[in-house]
């Protein structure tokens, strides 16, 4: 005869406890094992890592620079006018003073020349004015020559009939009215040479005057002349002509720029830096370039302050001759020093520096499997080394290649793909 088999329950507290405890253990679980919002996992193979070592380190920078002219001079059209000859070809090896072209200009000349007549008219005037002042001086002293010899006259005619007049010879009333004769002649004399003293010092001044006025119409003249000298074009300096593309009945306009004059044989080499070394970029440090197989000695002669796009320009010159072959446009390539070498504990260069500023690295850990964030302080840098000055030690290994996207995070573990 069948049984029934009555199943057992199991207990709900039983339950609730089995259920709590494996939640618990989901929990714990993935708090190990998640990865948390401060670490990234990267793969390993994408990364350069570099080991930190000690070494000398050479304080250079590395540039790459332009050929340009040492001096370049402008031609700039002092006066405007229509080009009526063309005396040499853009491109061509100019001297100073050499005619380059002659402009005509009616306007000018026609004013010129009526300015010209003006002056010397003026010119006239005052030589006239100074002849009359001749003149004027002339009489003074043949009025004061006059009156010393009247004087002279009154006083031997006073002389002579005093003792007559004395003895009786001569009466009283010639011989006072040769006395008042000889007092007018006195007066006259001196009231004369004070009025002739007057007139020398106002005709001295009228004459300087005068003078200085025809100086400075005759430098207006002088100017009006040169201006149509400034028709012709002249080389201010010898070197090579370039952008002289002017055409014959070509119109030109005052002050527009018809070329420029690059100095023969002379050439400085132009470099854009980055402005990281504004500080330590200064003018006479030197440099070195490999051209033809010869080593050049170079100078920075001008530092640009200007910062525009994250780079200032500096303008470096020759030691000794330059070389023949280098042509304008032509870049070279230089090594700047910047200090002495010395050594250092040192780290590859790499992106890393432009993510950090080298404020912080990620040191590879011992087992090589994750990288820690590290404060550091990193000093002088060249284009294969940045120098350390706290924060590591040699034979340990940082990541140098970019952080792009790492910026935010303290650790990373390695992905080996």
């Amino acid at each position: 005869m069948d049984r029934v088999v009555v199943r057992k329950k199991i207990d709900k507290r039983i339950l609730i406890a089995g259920g709590g405890a494996a939640a618990m253990l989901l929990i714990i679980f993935f708090w190990m094992f998640a990865p948390s919002a401060d670490s990234q996992t990267v793969a390993k193979e994408r990364l350069t890592i570099s080991a930190v070592e000690q070494g000398v380190f050479e304080d250079f920078l590395p540039l790459r620079a332009r050929v340009a002219p040492l001096l370049t001079v402008y031609l700039d059209a002092v006066e405007g006018g229509r080009v009526e000859q063309m005396m040499v070809e853009d491109g061509a090896q100019v001297t100073k003073g050499q005619l380059l072209a002659v402009l005509s200009n009616a306007d000018l000349q026609l004013s010129t020349l009526a300015r010209q007549t003006e002056v010397e008219q003026q010119l006239n005037n005052m030589r006239s004015q100074e002849l009359a002042l001749a003149q004027t001086r002339s009489a003074n002293q043949r009025d004061l020559n006059q009156a010393q010899t009247e004087l002279a006259k009154a006083r031997r005619q006073h002389d002579l009939y005093e003792p007559l007049a004395k003895r009786g010879f001569v009466s009283s009333k010639v011989y006072r009215d040769s006395r008042d004769d000889l007092a007018f002649q006195n007066k006259r004399l001196e009231i004369l040479r004070r009025s002739v003293a007057q007139d020398e010092a106002l005709q001295a001044s009228q004459l300087q005057q005068l003078r200085a006025s025809a100086q400075s119409l005759r430098s207006g003249l002088d100017i009006a002349r040169g201006s149509l000298g400034q028709l012709n074009l002249r080389a201010p300096v010898s070197g090579q002509l370039s952008g002289f593309s002017i055409q014959l009945g070509q119109s030109v306009q005052q002050g527009e720029r018809v070329g420029q004059i690059d100095s023969a044989g002379r050439s400085k080499l132009e470099a854009d830096v980055d402005e990281y070394y504004l500080g330590r970029v200064n003018v006479g440090q030197t440099a070195t370039a490999d051209i033809d197989g010869k080593t050049y000695r170079l100078r920075i002669n001008k530092v640009y302050p200007q910062v525009r796009n994250g780079q200032f320009k500096v303008d470096l010159v020759f030691l000794e001759a330059e070389p023949s072959s280098i042509q304008r446009g032509q870049t070279v390539q230089l090594k700047v020093t910047l200090g002495d070498s010395a050594r250092a504990v040192l780290i590859p260069a790499g992106a890393f520096f432009n993510d950090t500023g080298g404020n912080w690295v990620f040191v590879v850990d011992k087992g090589g499997n994750s990288a820690t964030k590290r404060a550091v302080q990193l000093g002088r840098r060249n284009a294969d080394y940045i120098e350390v000055v706290s924060g590591l030690k040699p034979g340990e290994r940082v990541i140098t290649s970019s952080y792009s996207g790492l910026i935010d995070k303290d650790r990373l573990s390695f992905d080996s793909e």
